[in-house]
């Protein structure tokens, strides 16, 4: 390993590891406050609002398998700093953005950015704290807590920087932040090693365009119809791609996925539930924000500090309260636990008024809704990690991020069909508007209590069959 790993400078380019994380994920969520001034300015319909999350999304979703692929044989350090400079240039062009269309080419660019930096991070930290075990734990923690860290805390910095400047400097901000990374890479960063092989593109492009289609979909058939002929059609392409994409890795000799990976007990009932976590979670977020200046008409500023309480909370439960909880209940009880929460709170939420104010309608179910993402995330994540064998660590940690981030897009989508069709759409009339928030609140306290279940019936304890010599980490 690299000189650049040792001693001190190792907690130095965690920081930056960290920060990378930290920032592709408050991607995902810095936008939400600003929306609907970007709706006003770009044209944006109400349904096609939400492609601007989903754009980043499925662009990230798609291709972090192949940014890890193109890690392994390119060297992680020098896909880490392309993936900075991908970001930067999407972050220019979003920013620049004077109608819908290219703002969205902008937010895949960001997002195809961000499935570079997402996978060789963590190959960077595992090259840097893998020999030590005694210091990789701690390193696995703050790593892990900037992902909903970064979730969390983009609401609230949307906010401050669309209340005092304008909406493009969510975009701005990522420039200068781009710029010292690229610098500090080669000084921070150790040198990883690098493989022989090929990339599946085929593979990459296939997961990707079924995504797509899979969520252009659910969008648009509120407004056609779930049974048009172009809503069927649209869905048959991505069934046809999904299904290559998994003929493909069957077949290739050197897969994006080992498909055999999905038999380590423990690893597909984590990646469930994280799938089932982040389609829960992000219409909460996504629908509370526009209900706070929709309905109970905050501004930009408001909207985001009126949820900087359960940002807090959210930090200060999986830092300090949840790794605890873990080495005492073990992982199920807090992901089962976490999801109903989850779900209570939601649901509370959908008992909010058109006349409603934040003390009661949104404050308590906001903060029952952090509590169940706080204790369910981790555990699941830990355990889809420390599932797998010790040489499979980097594709199990792509396959959970790919799993939390493709719920998170098909989620949305389909909440955003359901509020749609409930008046979510309807601007300037705040009981339409509610009913519609309300019934998406519904159908995501539907999935967390679906992932609650599943995770009841599919999540066992027993030895791992992949590593007979290792004792399984508690999980319930």
């Amino acid at each position: 390993m690299s000189d650049l790993a040792t001693g001190s400078r190792r907690w130095w380019a965690l920081g930056f590891i960290a920060l990378a994380q930290f920032m592709v994920i408050m991607d995902t969520s810095i936008i939400g406050v600003a929306l609907p001034r970007m709706r006003v300015d770009l044209g944006f319909s109400p349904g096609g609002l939400s492609w601007v999350f989903n754009a980043y999304v499925i662009a990230l979703a798609g291709l972090l398998l192949l940014g890890g692929r193109l890690s392994d044989l390119l060297g992680a350090r020098r896909v880490f700093a392309a993936g900075w400079v991908i970001l930067a240039v999407g972050s220019v062009v979003a920013a620049l953005a004077g109608t819908a269309g290219v703002e969205l080419v902008g937010r895949v660019v960001q997002g195809a950015g961000s499935a570079l930096i997402a996978p060789s991070a963590l190959t960077l930290l595992m090259t840097v704290f893998g020999p030590r075990p005694g210091e990789l734990g701690k390193a696995l923690a703050i790593y892990g807590a900037a992902a909903p860290a970064g979730g969390t805390a983009g609401v609230f910095l949307g906010g401050v920087i669309t209340q005092w400047l304008s909406w493009p400097w969510v975009f701005w901000l990522y420039v200068p932040i781009a710029a010292v990374a690229i610098v500090a890479t080669p000084l921070l960063m150790p040198v990883a090693g690098r493989s022989r092989g090929s990339v599946d593109v085929t593979g990459a492009a296939a997961v990707t365009g079924g995504l797509a289609l899979a969520v252009l979909a659910i969008v648009r058939a509120p407004q056609v119809g779930w049974a048009a002929p172009s809503t069927l059609a649209i869905l048959a392409g991505a069934v046809v791609l999904l299904a290559g994409f998994v003929a493909l890795q069957r077949i290739r000799r050197e897969p994006l996925v080992r498909l055999g990976i999905f038999r380590t007990p423990l690893l597909g009932a984590a990646n469930l539930a994280q799938a089932l976590l982040g389609a829960a979670w992000i219409p909460m977020w996504y629908f509370l924000n526009l209900y706070l200046q929709q309905v109970l008409g905050y501004g930009a500023f408001a909207s985001g500090a009126a949820l900087l309480p359960m940002t807090l909370l959210i930090v200060l439960l999986m830092v300090a309260v949840a790794p605890r909880l873990i080495a005492r209940l073990g992982a199920k009880p807090l992901i089962v636990g976490g999801l109903v929460a989850l779900a209570a709170g939601l649901v509370w939420l959908s008992f909010a008024r058109p006349t409603g104010n934040f003390l009661v309608d949104v404050l308590p179910a906001s903060l029952l809704a952090a509590l169940g993402q706080a204790l369910a995330f981790i555990p699941s994540l830990g355990t889809a990690i420390g599932s797998a064998r010790p040489e499979e660590g980097g594709l199990a940690a792509g396959l959970v991020n790919t799993s939390y981030q493709v719920g998170s897009a098909l989620g949305l989508a389909a909440m955003t069909a359901v509020g749609v069709s409930f008046g979510a759409g309807r601007i300037g009339h705040p009981a339409e508007l509610t009913a519609g928030f309300s019934a998406a609140f519904l159908g995501a306290a539907g999935i967390a209590v679906l992932g609650a279940i599943l995770v009841l019936l599919v999540f066992r304890t027993r030895r791992l069959a992949n590593a007979p010599d290792r004792e399984p980490a508690r999980v319930g």
